[in-house]
């Protein structure tokens, strides 16, 4: 069989298959299929099933790659692309599509599986370490959601309780005393909207983003709301957050429960939450590992080092 992937220019070409061709070498001994580059498109021949597995991949590569940046993939990167092939040889995995051009993949089959619980369900605890795409997968889901007009606002939350600090020992006015906390929040979004256009949702009140104390009393009436670092919640903190849902509302809670800077991590909410809540419809519990980690390669040993030092003791 034989099947074609257009590309858009040549420094695509060059990018996608690698220097020395070390990608294509990779590609072609994974998937074993024979591939060929004639001008600005490829050339996959090889067993139907074959073909038909390796060709999603390669267009994943395409749409990955940005010619002006000049950088090349990294080789967690291809071996991500590759893992997504063998447990989904069709090639559909989730992703999130924002309205003006940008296309974010899950980089591994745990991402894929959370940002498909986000959009099938109104109420997703993703649950994981560092790094694995917790916070930015679900900020990704809430402007895609935001702009193609299923919720009005977009609602982020953090507790503003880390590593035994307290508000009050914080220089300047509430508003300069919690920033700090949710600065990874805007961090987020901003890698996602243009400066003007963050700063405009942000002025306008389609986006918010608060401390978790300024939740009460509130009620949320479609509107995508994120509950981020939720392992350092009280039970009747997470409570008061999951009774704040209206009408027409989504929300997605992620935490760490290995990172847990409570004084009593036995009391944390969200531990307590996975604990009594039924598997009913409308609720996903999404569970994140180390094989999801997407940064530097260390972070994911460095895990694996603090979960064996953890069993030991």
């Amino acid at each position: 069989m034989r099947a074609f992937v257009d590309l858009p220019d040549q420094e695509t070409a060059r990018i996608l298959l690698g220097p020395n061709d070390a990608h294509r070498k990779e590609l072609r001994e994974r998937l074993q299929v024979r591939i060929a580059l004639r001008g600005e498109r490829l050339i996959v021949e090889g067993e139907p099933g074959r073909v038909q597995a390796a060709v999603p991949v390669l267009e994943r590569m395409v749409q990955a790659i940005d010619p002006a940046d000049g950088k090349g993939f990294q080789a967690e990167e291809l071996q991500w692309l590759l893992a997504s092939a063998g447990e989904n040889p069709e090639g559909r995995p989730g992703c999130v599509m924002i309205p003006g051009g940008t296309r974010i993949e899950p980089k591994s089959p745990g991402q894929r599986a959370y940002v498909e619980a986000i959009h099938t369900s109104d109420l997703v605890f993703g649950i994981g370490p560092a790094s694995t795409g917790k916070t930015y997968l679900a900020v990704a889901c809430a402007i895609e959601a935001l702009k193609l007009g299923r919720v009005r606002r977009l609602v982020l939350a953090r507790p503003a309780v880390e590593a035994g600090e307290r508000l009050g020992f914080l220089p300047g006015d509430m508003q300069e005393k919690v920033n700090p906390y949710l600065r990874p929040l805007y961090d987020a979004l901003g890698d996602m909207l243009p400066r003007a256009e963050m700063a405009q949702y942000l002025r306008n009140g389609l986006v918010e983003v608060v401390p978790l104390a300024f939740m009460r009393g509130r009620t949320l009436d479609r509107v995508f709301v994120i509950l981020d670092e939720a392992q350092n919640t009280s039970p009747g903190q997470m409570k008061m957050f999951l009774t704040r849902l209206g009408p027409r509302s989504q929300a997605v809670v992620t935490g760490d429960i290995t990172q847990i800077d409570l004084e009593d991590p036995a009391a944390s909410g969200l531990i307590h939450a996975h604990a009594i809540l039924p598997p009913i419809h409308g609720v996903a519990f999404v569970h994140l590992t180390r094989d999801d980690v997407v940064r530097h390669r260390l972070v994911r040993d460095i895990i694996q080092a603090y979960e064996k030092d953890q069993q030991r003791e």
